[in-house]
Parts: structure tokens; sequence; C-alpha cells
């Protein structure tokens, strides 16, 4: 892999400045008003992620729709525009992910730690509530800067096997039946989602194999949200 980056021009290492620049915005990001930290949001990623750039909660309305809450990690909090982390980030474009290794977009200390959803830190988030109707139709969605702090970090198969058990907790109880009430709604605007199984290149000493590994039911709920963030910021837009 280091042959294939060196041969693509990829630079693993961050500049001296943008490195220097990403420890003072740590300490020192520019936080909202806004405290939220009562929202008792999650996260669910793979196994051992430390990027952790969204987390949601969903509770059920009152007059039997529900209200979905997004978070999304505000890492303009912490980057100055035009300063030296701006542009290493316009350089790189996006995160890079090799079966060895991943090449971050912004420092480790923002990326995996200062403006990572972590659970029990609080944190600058972008907050999407959205409000669904019993048929998990978009009835009213904004968007604010808020502090928010994640309960908990969850990984995909953990949360597909409570859910199965029974075990699960009233959110993603919840992601089950809106993520299940979005894929029908998708279904009855033409929209076009592909289940196909997931490809892993697997490292055996010094060979590399390709594996397929099946989608999680909650994955596609969990992409479902995500969406629907999607589709709420083309409206305000």
């Amino acid at each position: 892999m280091a042959a294939i980056a060196t041969e693509l021009d990829i630079e693993a290492e961050f500049p001296a400045d943008v490195l220097a620049a990403a420890d003072r915005a740590a300490t020192s990001p520019k936080l909202p008003e806004l405290d939220r930290t009562d929202i008792e949001l999650v996260t669910i990623d793979p196994p051992g992620a430390k990027d952790l750039d969204q987390a949601l909660h969903i509770e059920r309305s009152s007059g039997g729709g529900f209200q979905v809450h997004y978070a999304i990690a505000d890492v303009a909090a912490f980057v100055e525009p035009g300063g030296p982390i701006d542009i290493e980030a316009h350089r790189r474009g996006q995160t890079l992910y090799a079966p060895d290794r991943r090449i971050p977009l912004h420092p480790p200390v923002l990326s995996e730690d200062a403006a990572s959803l972590l659970p029990d830190q609080t944190r600058p988030a972008l907050l999407w509530t959205i409000d669904l109707d019993e048929l998990g139709e978009q009835t009213q969605v904004k968007v604010e800067r808020a502090l928010v702090r994640s309960r908990g970090q969850f990984d995909y198969a953990t949360v597909q096997q409570q859910i199965d058990d029974g075990s699960t907790g009233e959110v993603f109880a919840l992601l089950k039946e809106v993520g299940e009430l979005r894929v029908r709604r998708e279904i009855e605007r033409g929209g076009v989602s592909l289940p196909l199984p997931e490809q892993e290149v697997v490292v055996n000493d010094d060979a590399w194999s390709l594996q397929f590994r099946q989608l999680h039911p909650v994955e596609d709920w969990n992409a479902q949200i995500s969406l629907l963030t999607g589709m709420g910021a083309a409206e305000i837009m």
C-alpha cells in the first residue's frame, strides 16, 4: 500500500503547520450557544471507529408520528476558512480508505477526538430536527448549531442482534420502524436501492483476499435516516 500511495502522490502525514493549527483548534473551537445535550443521541458505526460524525435519536410524537434528531459533527467549528487546516482539506478532498490504513481528511486530533461525536463528550454539531407523520412522511424540518452529547457508541452487528432478539431499547426499535416506513416511501416515489453485499479486502500476512459481507438491515435503516436528512437539506436550500 505504501508503494501505491507513493505512485498516486498520496501523503498520509500532515504538514507541521497543519498539525499545529489542529492542536490549537482542538482546545478553542467556536462553540454554539444552544445546548441540546439533553437529547440522548447514540452513534452506530463499524467496530472500532473513532471518527464518529453522525448521531441519532428517535422518539414517538404525541400525535402518532415521530421526531428524528440527527446530529452531524460540526468540523467547521474547528476550522478557520483559508487557514492551514482548510487549505490542506481542500488539497486532500476526502478521507481515503485502504485495506490496511485510512488517510484522513483532517488531522486525527480533530477527526478522531475533539470534533468526533464520542460517547459522554460534549461536542458542537449541526442538529437536524425532523418531524414525520405516522406513515414516515416528513412534515417539518429545521437545522441549528448546537452542543450535543452522545450517550453510547454501537456497531451494526450488535444493534441488529439486539433488535432481532428483542433486547434493544426504544431508539433502535424506532429506528427499525421508521427505517422500514422510509423504505416503503422510497419505493413509492420510484427510488432504487441495491442491497448488494459489501466487498472487504482482508489482509492475511503478506497476501490479500476479497470477501463479501451481507449488509445488516439496520445499515439500510440508518442510511434512510441519513437520506431523510439530505432531503431535508435540499428542501431548505
